[in-house]
């Protein structure tokens, strides 16, 4: 992926629109040949080559990209910036289309390899920065890359993980009992609605139309979370066993997450300084296998997503991946 006078325009030739944030944000629509749908190329102005690795946000589940202060962050520390409404997510839903379904996680490596291939064409090295099941999503392409398509996986630099849904956050013997139902039953009827589960204390931690302070549209991110199908929940499963049996990301990866959950309770003052989705000590588990040196960065007070913490572990977490950044190795 050389940065040419016949590829350093790819990325721009794009039909590229104002994008919902608003000023200094631009979006495109990105097609792949296997499927009607499409995904969301959102990047952030400007994006002139600077040398540094670009950086590419992928979203978790009932999530699209709205962090605009994480992209203005990066950006003044020299990293272009962009980010992937997956297919049937965000900004790319179309209208007929279930909320984030999927009946296999690499049903979006399509869209991921052609936003690589665009965003390393302009700037040569590219480091994913993916959260929660976008993180599970993440770490399962890289593999594959690393695997079946080693030349375009030679543009990603490294890897870095915002709290990474790795494994399942209830205890040992209910996950055990749900996985052959789910592999069976997820296989006949992918498209059954699952009961509404949880509680929306993350989304009330985070809105600022109830505790927190981030503005976002809650029907592409509702409060308390999308319907999800029987046939992603079993997708999430299989993923999840993928990487239990082990992957290799095959770059260097960093893993930020909080100190500690606070699951399955109502919202009150300590879900302001806590993972309220998934087990922290369960992604402190798996994330060290996904890489040879792969790191975890504990985030003390953090959030799930940790880049929408309060001030001071927001601060924090920003530090740990501007410092990883900066040492990851130079590219060619």
């Amino acid at each position: 992926m050389s940065n040419n006078d016949s590829t350093s325009t790819l990325l721009d030739a794009l039909l590229w629109r104002p994008d919902i944030l608003g000023e200094g944000f631009e979006a495109a629509t990105l097609t792949t040949p296997d499927t009607p749908e499409h995904a969301t190329l959102v990047r952030a102005l400007p994006d002139a080559p600077t040398g540094k690795p670009a950086l590419l946000w992928i979203h978790g589940m009932s999530d699209y990209f709205f962090q605009t202060h994480v992209a203005e962050h990066f950006l003044a520390q020299g990293h272009p910036f962009y980010a992937i409404d997956l297919r049937r997510c965000g900004r790319s839903r179309q209208d007929g289309e279930y909320w984030h379904y999927t009946t296999d996680l690499a049903e979006y490596f399509p869209e991921l390899n052609e936003a690589l291939r665009l965003v390393a064409a302009k700037h040569h090295r590219v480091v994913p920065v993916a959260h929660s099941t976008g993180g599970l999503i993440a770490a399962l392409w890289l593999d594959h890359l690393r695997r079946e398509r080693p030349a375009e996986h030679a543009a990603v630099a490294g890897l870095l993980l915002d709290s990474p849904w790795l494994d399942m956050q209830f205890p040992p013997l209910v996950v055990k009992a749900l996985r052959g139902p789910v592999s069976v039953l997820g296989k006949r009827f992918p498209a059954l609605k699952l009961p509404k589960s949880g509680t929306g204390t993350y989304g009330e931690s985070i809105s600022a139309s109830a505790h927190g302070r981030w503005e976002f549209d809650t029907d592409m991110k509702p409060i308390s979370g999308h319907l999800v199908r029987l046939g992603w929940l079993r997708a999430i499963f299989r993923g999840q066993e993928e990487i239990h049996s082990g992957v290799d990301t095959g770059v260097p990866t960093l893993t930020l997450c909080s100190s500690h959950s606070y699951l399955n309770k109502p919202y009150s003052a300590a879900a302001d300084t806590a993972d309220t989705v998934l087990d922290v000590d369960q992604i402190r588990r798996w994330a060290p296998t996904l890489a040879q040196g792969a790191r975890v960065e504990t985030i003390n007070g953090a959030l799930h997503d940790v880049f929408l913490s309060e001030p001071h572990p927001r601060e924090a977490a920003f530090h740990a991946a501007d410092a990883w950044l900066e040492a990851l190795p130079a590219g060619n």
